[in-house]
């Protein structure tokens, strides 16, 4: 049964704890319905508490009618239900950004506010194995290295969990069919306008006729392998980061440049995204490239040298040292 799947799911990458206060981004689709209903089982169960967050993008005629199905679903249960209306597309025209993107910034920002709100401490998504393998092929076509290969991680910041990760959307499907629950389908998601769309509707229905029936499994599989192999790698670049390591403050990290330029290639990349992340708490906007002129630049081992990936940081070689620098 899809319950107890979830259940072990919990349990295995330990998504919920005692005591825990859980927003839910409910859509209103199959998949958020799912979560909703599952985590309400088995709360009292598991002893912790739940709420859910919903936002209207305003952005198709059935958004509407939507959001009364998820508020009468949350009324039905007894569940704390916050809503918020947000002009997505005027957003996004305003910002020059894409509506896709808008949208995602714009819900995760109304997730955290409603956790602070509420005094939760966990946030959970209805994200399942077929989004896993679509995240991971669009991250391939993006040309992404091993990092993309790992695709949506159960847990993100000890805090975004994701408790359908191990099941598929036919399973998911099947469930809210037995229990009559009748969500609402987005019909966008069968435009293919979106890269993802067209990925779950065109490239991976090909690849099931044409060459795997069982893509999906395939694909999540390879993932589990990556996340394996990224864990012992990130524990020996932390091991290696302290041992480079020379010294930080509220701007900077310092390294020994000799024991940098000593280290296989693979760990120097790993080191300077792993610096960057502990300066900036963010890697937005670093790419291949200025990794590699990083690289260039302190095996050339000029004195004063420095580089700017992007606008809040830059990179100075100096008396034997790299500095780390973050520019506010």
């Amino acid at each position: 049964m899809l319950k107890e799947q979830v259940i072990n799911t919990i349990k295995k990458y330990n998504l919920i704890e005692d005591g825990d206060k859980i927003v839910i981004g409910v859509s209103g689709g199959p998949d958020s319905i799912c979560l909703l209903h599952i985590l309400n089982e088995i709360k009292n169960e598991f002893h912790f508490e739940i709420c859910v967050a919903h936002i209207n993008h305003m952005i198709r005629k059935e958004a509407d009618e939507e959001t009364e199905y998820v508020k009468e679903s949350c009324k039905s249960l007894g569940i704390e239900c916050y809503i918020k209306r947000i002009d997505v597309i005027k957003i996004a025209n305003n910002l020059k950004r894409g509506t896709e993107e808008t949208g995602r910034k714009i819900r995760y920002e109304f997730f955290e506010e409603v956790l602070e709100k509420t005094k939760s401490n966990k946030i959970a998504t209805a994200h399942n194995n077929n989004d896993k393998a679509e995240t991971i092929l669009m991250n391939i076509l993006r040309g992404s290295g091993t990092s993309g290969l790992k695709g949506i991680e159960p847990i993100r910041d000890k805090k975004y969990i994701r408790p359908l990760i191990d099941t598929s959307r036919e399973e998911i499907e099947e469930y809210c069919k037995e229990n009559n629950l009748e969500p609402r389908i987005d019909k966008s998601n069968n435009e293919n306008i979106y890269t993802r769309n067209k990925i779950r509707n065109i490239v991976i229905p090909y690849i099931k006729k044409e060459f795997n029936p069982n893509i999906i499994k395939t694909i999540n599989r390879l993932s589990e392998v990556v996340n394996e192999e990224n864990e012992y790698l990130n524990k020996i670049t932390e091991e290696t980061f302290n041992e480079i390591y020379v010294s930080k403050d509220a701007n900077q990290i310092i390294l020994d440049l000799k024991k940098f330029n000593n280290l296989e290639l693979v760990i120097k990349r790993r080191i300077i995204l792993y610096t960057i992340n502990k300066l900036l708490l963010s890697i937005t906007g670093i790419e291949k490239v200025n990794i590699d002129d990083i690289i260039k630049l302190c095996n050339n081992n000029i004195g004063n040298k420095y580089l700017k990936p992007i606008k809040n940081l830059k990179i100075l070689v100096k008396k034997g040292k790299i500095f780390f620098i973050a520019i506010y």
